[in-house]
């Protein structure tokens, strides 16, 4: 360990303490992580399988749909396990390189899942509004460079925060009230200056979720749009049908993230532990629910599931 100016030190071992304040009830609030954790695996884990295992399943929503569901599983195992080691076993040390490597992960992964949903909005934009060209435009080679490029955006704009995170020192507590790393928790446990830190942060949300925010609201605004000249109201029902589970993905997904980041802006009033399970609710939730969204409301995944599950039975 080594000793700077100001009793700085620049290769810490952190202790995160889980939920703040709610340490006696850790065991209690373990279950949810546990049951929701399991359930992302074997959701997106099932998921997975079967888009890859069923020909019929290869067009590009459903490819989209593999790419999240991976990403659901990476988000989920960069953080959960974690927080039910504090919870379960109160083994909070963390070093300073694991520390930033689990909020690289975390923060890569959450934009991936972002530009994972506007491509999928861009998809259905397609699909709707100009169906004769939706396999010429959507081809395999196309899908395969829009995953590299949400996967080089994503790590590209994160890749710096290792940085802007190894730069500091902490010459304050080490202990992080959180159930893991995050960028600017671990920054307010400097004793350095984190407007840069900060500024940075603010620039990798505006350009990459803020952005994805607002492309995807113009792809509906264009989808609608198409939906209401349609002569045929089975024609506006069917094609809106089709936009249903990504709707109720997207707000799942950017719901309470706006909400959290809202609430840590202005409610300054509003005691921590309520700010961690806030963030915590944004990590768990979209894993644990994207698999169980697309397997009710998308007919062809629910027949191959259950197709699958019968034959098992059988």
């Amino acid at each position: 360990m080594t000793t700077l100016n100001r009793t700085g030190i620049s290769h810490p071992v952190f202790r995160l303490l889980g939920i703040p304040g709610l340490e006696d009830q850790h065991i209690w609030i373990s279950i949810p992580f546990f049951i929701s954790y399991v359930t992302a695996l074997f959701g997106n884990g099932l998921l997975i399988f079967t888009i890859l295992t069923k020909r019929s399943l290869h067009g590009p929503m459903y490819l989209f749909l593999c790419m999240l569901a991976g990403a659901d599983i990476v988000l989920s195992t960069t953080t959960v396990p974690q927080a039910l080691a504090i919870f379960w076993f109160r083994a909070g040390e963390i070093s300073l390189d694991l520390c930033i490597t689990q909020l690289f992960f975390l923060h890569s992964t959450f934009v991936s899942e972002s530009g994972i949903l506007l491509v999928m909005a861009f998809d259905r934009y397609i699909a709707i509004c100009y169906p004769l060209r939706y396999t010429t435009i959507l081809t395999n080679s196309f899908i395969g460079k829009v995953g590299v490029t949400i996967f080089l955006r994503s790590y590209g704009t994160i890749f710096p925060i290792i940085f802007l995170a190894r730069r500091l020192t902490f010459c304050k507590s080490t202990t992080l009230p959180n159930t893991g790393c995050k960028h600017i928790v671990l920054a307010h446990a400097s004793c350095d200056d984190i407007r840069i830190n900060i500024w940075y942060g603010f620039f990798v949300l505006m350009s990459t979720v803020v952005l994805d925010i607002v492309l995807v609201f113009i792809s509906y605004v264009l989808i609608l749009r198409t939906v209401f000249r349609m002569p045929s109201q089975d024609a506006r029902h069917k094609a809106l049908n089709t936009c249903g589970s990504h709707v109720c993905v997207i707000i799942l997904f950017y719901g309470p993230g706006i909400f959290t980041t809202l609430t840590q802006r202005f409610g300054r009033h509003i005691t921590p532990h309520v700010h961690v399970l806030l963030a915590d609710v944004c990590i768990l939730f979209p894993p644990m629910l994207n698999p169980i969204i697309y397997g009710v409301k998308t007919k062809q995944i629910r027949d191959q599931v259950a197709h699958m599950l019968f034959l098992k039975a059988k």
